[in-house]
């Protein structure tokens, strides 16, 4: 019997209207850089440019700082929080009404499958504007002291991963909790983020709510060093977050940071098989494994490694990499040419180190970034595919052969992001649990997200938690 083979079924882009251009969004209008300068946005799945994103630098960010503090000081800061909250669910009604016209744009502006950004990413979006809204006239509920007051200003940078989810996750519960934002999003993927502009906008947000600088390092250093900000939110690399972290030592400036991860995964021998195959594809493949809480290190029991990998196999086979806006895709393209090289350096030194490795066989675009759904077998804890985050759909295999030789091996990393465990036996979950130093551990699933759930890490993977009662607190300075 011939493979079952599926028909293309494209996402069609008409209802995306790209500019040629964009400007800052900065106190409720589009103005033009004060450097002139502009840089390009690509689509990943075909190298071609997409637009020209305005490069903002320091005098851009003092205006929007000034917005921001404006806003704050005569408009949103003294609003009643019902009020607010008015806002926060007209922006995530919105949100909804425009849902698929998101969804086209972050696929063509990220390279994720159109069915992630369709199914996953922009639902979540309008969830967490929903849920933050509820809050917004019930703080003195949260736990955080009987008058919890927001720190004023705040400036978010967020990454390319999960472009609108990650603006969700830092603008919704500062909005809620009376704060106004200068936020930048990632030089490579600004495009929903310019859009969401729009939304501010159609939703009547009083101007200098939300402030949108577009621009790279310089930009987001310009925002954490600046002296009108109060609060630094910040979703990235561990190396960018220890520089902010070294930035705003010795000023009065809190902070919110979500770093790298290299999460285990651990399939204990009484696991459901078939399941936690599922659990291993979703847990590394997922938005081509750009996701820093990926399980990219496989912890699987001694006595079952060679069924686990056999299954792993077959179903990794079936996986489709290919044009993001087909609906059928399920791994897009690698986000930029430095990411693509970033996965090639670190598999090389898999290589080089003696660990095997086992690809997808499948065809490879010739236009755009591109890389195959990969594992390595062999892997000891020394090889640096599994000790540094490789940020692509590649997975590490070790082994183990007691629950306690698991937990050091999971717990063998500077990071503590996530994890994840797979057995049948309650008692066994809540023990591996308490024992993994992982700020979000699931128990037989893996990357699953809920806007009332705190997320955030241990060691490297960063400082406090975001969603949830518990990520409130990031953005309110409690008094009794």
């Amino acid at each position: 019997m011939s493979a079952f083979e599926y028909a293309p079924a494209l996402e069609s882009t008409s209802i995306v209207n790209i500019a040629d251009s964009y400007k800052l969004f900065i106190n409720g209008k589009f103005v033009a850089p004060k450097s002139g300068k502009y840089f390009p946005t690509i689509n990943p799945a075909t190298g071609k440019v997409l637009a020209k994103i305005a490069d903002a630098n320091a005098k851009d960010v003092d205006l929007a700082v000034l917005a921001a503090r404006n806003a704050y000081a005569k408009v949103w800061g003294k609003m009643p929080a019902a009020e607010r909250g008015k806002y926060l669910y007209r922006i995530a009604r919105i949100l909804q009404e425009r849902a698929r016209e998101f969804a086209v744009l972050e696929t063509l502006d990220n390279g994720k499958p159109i069915r992630e950004s369709r199914d996953t990413d922009i639902p979540l979006v309008a969830a967490h504007f929903f849920y933050h809204a509820g809050w917004a006239d019930k703080l003195q509920h949260a736990g955080l002291g009987d008058s919890p007051k927001p720190y004023g200003v705040v400036g978010q940078i967020i990454p390319w991963n999960f472009p609108m989810l990650m603006l969700a996750w830092k603008v919704a519960p500062a909005l809620a909790t009376g704060n106004t934002v200068v936020l930048k999003p990632a030089e490579t993927t600004s495009l929903t983020a310019l859009l969401f502009a729009e939304v501010c906008q159609q939703a009547g947000l009083p101007d200098g709510v939300v402030n949108i600088v577009t621009g790279a390092g310089a930009t987001g250093s310009a925002i954490v060093n600046h002296p009108g900000i109060d609060k630094i939110a910040f979703t990235g690399s561990t190396e960018v977050g220890k520089l902010i972290a070294t930035a705003i030592a010795g000023t009065k400036k809190s902070a919110t940071l979500e770093l790298g991860g290299k999460a285990a995964n651990i399939i204990y021998d009484d696991a459901a098989i078939d399941e936690a195959v599922e659990g291993i594809v979703n847990g590394i493949f997922f938005n081509q494994g750009h996701v820093c809480c990926a399980g990219s290190r496989l912890l699987v029991q001694e006595n079952i490694h060679d069924e686990v990998l056999e299954k792993l196999k077959i179903r990794m086979s079936h996986i489709r990499l290919g044009n993001p806006l087909d609906k059928n895709t399920d791994i897009g393209a690698i986000n930029s040419a430095a990411q693509l090289a970033k996965i090639k350096e670190l598999t090389a030194a898999g290589d080089s180190e003696g660990a095997d490795r086992w690809s997808v066989p499948c065809e490879i675009p010739s236009e755009g970034f591109w890389f195959p759904p990969t594992i390595f077998t062999g892997v000891s804890q020394t090889h640096r595919i599994a000790r540094e985050e490789i940020f692509g759909p590649v997975l590490s295999v070790l082994t183990f052969r007691t629950p306690q030789e698991a937990i050091e091996k999971a717990n063998n990393t500077p990071f503590g992001l996530s994890a994840g465990v797979w057995t049948e036996k309650g008692s066994k979950i809540l023990w591996t649990a308490s024992k993994l130093r992982a700020g979000v551990i699931w128990a037989n699933t893996f990357n699953k997200f809920d806007p009332a759930s705190p997320f955030g890490g241990y060691k490297e993977s960063g400082w406090g938690r975001e969603g949830g009662r518990h990520g409130l607190s990031a953005y309110l300075k409690g008094s009794n």
